[in-house]
C-alpha cells in the first residue's frame, strides 16, 4: 500500500483531479452569484404587499422542497435530445435549430447542471434574504421615501447595507453546499469529465476503482478546500462588515 505521503503527491499531480477541483469551483462561483441575485430579485418581490402573497410565497418553496434526485431525474427527461421539452420548446421559439444533447455534450453539460441548480436553489436564498427583509424597520424606508429617494437608491443604499450581514451569512452557506455537490451530478451527468466534482471524483475511487486510499486522500483534500475557503470568506466578510461601521 502507498504511503500517505505518496498518496498525496500523486494526487496532487493528477490532471483529473484538478480538473474536478475547477469544475467545482466554476459551479460554485457560477451557481452562487445567480442565486443570491435572483434569490434577492424573488425576495423583494414576496416581501411587496400584494394579494395572494402567502399563495405565492409557498409555491415559490416547491423546487426546493423537492428532493435533489428526483429533480434531476425530472430535469434529466425534460433535457433529453430525443423527447424532451425543452428542446422542442426552444426549436418552436427558433433559438435553436436541431436537438441538442444537453447533458452528453461537453459544450452544455454543465450550463445544464447549472440551470438545474439554480432552478432548485434558488428559494432557499429567497427565503433567507427575505428573512432579512421583513426584519427591516419600516420607518427607515418611509424616512427615505419622504428624502426624495427613488426606489434603487432605497434599495442600494437603505436596504442592501441593512440585509448585508445576513445575505452574508447566505452566501457562505450556499457556498459550502455547492462545493461538496454529488447527487446532482452523478444523476444529471454521469461520467461526464465536463461536470465531474471533487465529490464524484473521491467517490468514483472509493467505490468504482477500488482505490479507497486514493479515495480517501481526496476526501480530505476536498475537507481542507472547505475549511480554508470557510477561514477565507469569513475573514474577508469580518472586514467588510467593519469597514462599512
Amino acid at each position: 500500500m502507498p504511503s500517505g505521503r505518496t498518496l498525496y503527491d500523486g494526487l496532487l499531480v493528477d490532471p483529473v483531479w484538478w480538473r474536478a477541483v475547477w469544475n467545482t469551483v466554476r459551479f460554485t462561483a457560477v451557481s452562487v452569484v445567480c442565486e443570491t441575485v435572483f434569490g434577492m430579485i424573488v425576495a423583494l418581490v414576496l416581501n411587496a404587499e400584494f394579494r395572494g402573497r402567502g399563495i405565492i410565497r409557498a409555491a415559490i418553496l416547491i423546487p426546493w422542497a423537492i428532493p435533489t434526485i428526483v429533480s434531476a431525474k425530472m430535469w434529466q427527461w425534460m433535457l433529453n435530445d430525443q423527447f424532451g421539452i425543452i428542446n422542442v420548446v426552444l426549436l418552436n421559439l427558433g433559438l435553436i435549430h436541431a436537438k441538442i444533447a444537453w447533458t452528453a455534450s461537453a459544450d452544455t453539460a454543465m450550463v445544464a447542471v447549472l440551470i438545474v441548480d439554480i432552478w432548485k436553489t434558488t428559494p432557499f436564498m429567497a427565503l433567507l434574504i427575505l428573512a432579512a427583509l421583513q426584519m427591516l424597520p419600516r420607518e427607515i424606508i418611509e424616512v427615505a421615501k419622504l428624502d426624495g429617494a427613488n426606489p434603487w437608491q432605497i434599495f442600494w443604499r437603505v436596504t442592501l447595507p441593512l440585509i448585508r450581514p445576513a445575505v452574508m451569512v447566505a452566501v457562505i452557506f450556499r457556498a459550502l453546499d455547492a462545493l461538496r455537490i454529488f447527487d446532482l451530478i452523478y444523476v444529471l451527468t454521469p461520467n461526464n469529465v465536463q461536470t465531474k466534482s471533487m465529490s464524484v471524483f473521491a467517490r468514483e475511487n472509493l467505490f468504482e476503482f477500488d482505490k479507497f486510499a486514493y479515495g480517501s486522500a481526496a476526501s480530505t483534500l476536498l475537507f481542507l478546500i472547505l475549511a480554508l475557503l470557510t477561514i477565507s470568506y469569513i475573514r474577508i466578510a469580518r472586514i467588510s462588515l467593519d469597514g462599512g461601521r
